[in-house]
Order: structure tokens, then C-alpha cells, then sequence
């Protein structure tokens, strides 16, 4: 394995880890990145599989609180509600990403200017929405009516354009409904357990005909550089959103969107 490749997976782990679980768009960032380093991965499964570092550092931050869900669970109304309705979020991603998994992997991972493009779109719709005077209905993640659910797993599918940004997507979708800034950050938190682990399995099932040894070192790195990363992001992002709102968000797409969108007609990438 050459230093090169070593230090190119361990940035976009970093990168990965940094960019999962805030709206600016993970594997926009990541393929974005891969293109400029050069960087090739076999069948775009590092780019999925380095996920699983996130999703580890989500779980263990929530684990008390999963843990008692769980124990909940059998005899608890409002529990098995709460997990219903997580079920419910996650369902028409699930069904989405399964039809285009290669539509998606073949063709909008192959488009940076795409990329480019939905970073700013996204930008704007966070900048717009932050400025507007919305009044919050729902506080509690447990508690949100069944079709407000529902309606934050349709927005998710957005996602699956790369750029878009999947907890941004979520986020967005719950401003809208009426939930307040935190708890649409924490939802978006508990919807990407089960979205995460389902793209991370399809895609290592889809690939694993393809994928060889060789590619563990360089998918382990990746996922260690995401867990220490993301383990940071969760454990502050909640406090920050609760202050400050998503604006800084907004301009970091516009600025990452921006940039790249030069490059490309820079040096006709």
C-alpha cells in the first residue's frame, strides 16, 4: 500500500467523520475530494464503507439511551412509537436506495459538478430557512406525530443525489414540519442509525464479489480517521445548533460548492 493512498484515506476519513452528521453533505465532501486527490476506490465502496467509523461513534454516544430503549421496548408504548416511527423514516430511503443503488454509484457519483451544484443549492435553502421566524410545534424526538415522520423520511430521499447532504436533507425537512432546531438535529441522529447500517450492508453486499484484502487496510484507515472525528461532531453538534442554527452551515456549502465549482472550469476536471 503506498504512503500516498495511506495519507488520501486517512484525509477523507478525517473528512468523513467531520462532514456525516452535519448538513453540508458527507460524500459530496468525500467524492469531491477523491476527485481532486485522484483518489480511486474499488467499485466507490470506501466512500460507503468508511461510514460505518460514524456510525459506531453515533452508537456509542447514544448507547445508555439505545440500551434502555431496548429494555423498553417490550412494555413501553411510547418506546415502541418512537421506534416505529424511525422505521417509518427510514422506509422510503430503503426502497429508493435499493432501485437506483446503480444508477446512483455509476452515475451521480461520476458528476463533481453535480456535486458542486446541490452543495449550493443546499446552502441557499439552509440560509433561507435559518433567517425565517418558524414556529416550533414538536420538542421531543419520541413524540412527533406519525406523519411528521413519515414526511422527514420522504425528505431524506433527497440525499440520494449526492450533495444534497443526508442529516441536511432530514433537518430541512423537519424545520418545515415545525421541529425545533435541536431535536431535528438529534432525529436526524437516530433516522441515520438505520439508513447508515442498511446503505453500508447493501453496498458491501452489492460489491463483495469485487472487493478484495487489499482494500481492508485503506477502508481501516478511513473508518478509524471517521470514528475519532465523528465521536466529536455528536458529542457537540446538538449544543452548537441549539445557540447558533445552521447559517454556518450554509455558508460552508456555499464556500466548499463555490470553490468547486472554479476548479472544475479551472483546469477542465
Amino acid at each position: 500500500m503506498e504512503s500516498q493512498t495511506i495519507i488520501d484515506a486517512l484525509l477523507l476519513g478525517l473528512l468523513e467523520g467531520l462532514t456525516e452528521f452535519i448538513p453540508v453533505s458527507s460524500t459530496g465532501h468525500i467524492l469531491l475530494a477523491g476527485h481532486f486527490l485522484g483518489f480511486n476506490s474499488t467499485g466507490k465502496t470506501f466512500e460507503i464503507l468508511i461510514q460505518l467509523g460514524a456510525i459506531l461513534a453515533i452508537l456509542s454516544v447514544y448507547w445508555a439511551r439505545l440500551w434502555r430503549m431496548l429494555i423498553d421496548l417490550p412494555r413501553d408504548p411510547q418506546t415502541q412509537r418512537f421506534v416505529a416511527g424511525i422505521l417509518i423514516a427510514f422506509l422510503p430511503a430503503a426502497v429508493i436506495g435499493a432501485l437506483a443503488h446503480d444508477f446512483i454509484k455509476t452515475v451521480l457519483f461520476e458528476s463533481p459538478k453535480l456535486i458542486c451544484t446541490m452543495l449550493i443549492l443546499g446552502g441557499i435553502v439552509l440560509l433561507f430557512l435559518d433567517k425565517l421566524d418558524l414556529k416550533p410545534r414538536y420538542g421531543d424526538v419520541t413524540k412527533f406525530p406519525l406523519s411528521v415522520y413519515l414526511r422527514i423520511g420522504l425528505f431524506q430521499c433527497l440525499a440520494m443525489i449526492p450533495g444534497t447532504s443526508r442529516s441536511g436533507a432530514t433537518i430541512v425537512g423537519s424545520l418545515l414540519m415545525g421541529v425545533e432546531k435541536r431535536a431535528a438535529a438529534e432525529f436526524s441522529f437516530f433516522l441515520a442509525m438505520p439508513t447508515m447500517v442498511g446503505a453500508f450492508a447493501y453496498d458491501l453486499y452489492k460489491n463483495r464479489e469485487i472487493l478484495s484484502a487489499a482494500d481492508l487496510p485503506v477502508i481501516g484507515i478511513g473508518f478509524i480517521a471517521a470514528f475519532v472525528t465523528a465521536l466529536f461532531v455528536v458529542r457537540h453538534l446538538l449544543d452548537y445548533v441549539s445557540r447558533n442554527g445552521y447559517a454556518l452551515f450554509g455558508w460552508w456549502r456555499l464556500l466548499v460548492g463555490g470553490v468547486g465549482l472554479i476548479a472544475l472550469l479551472a483546469w477542465g476536471w
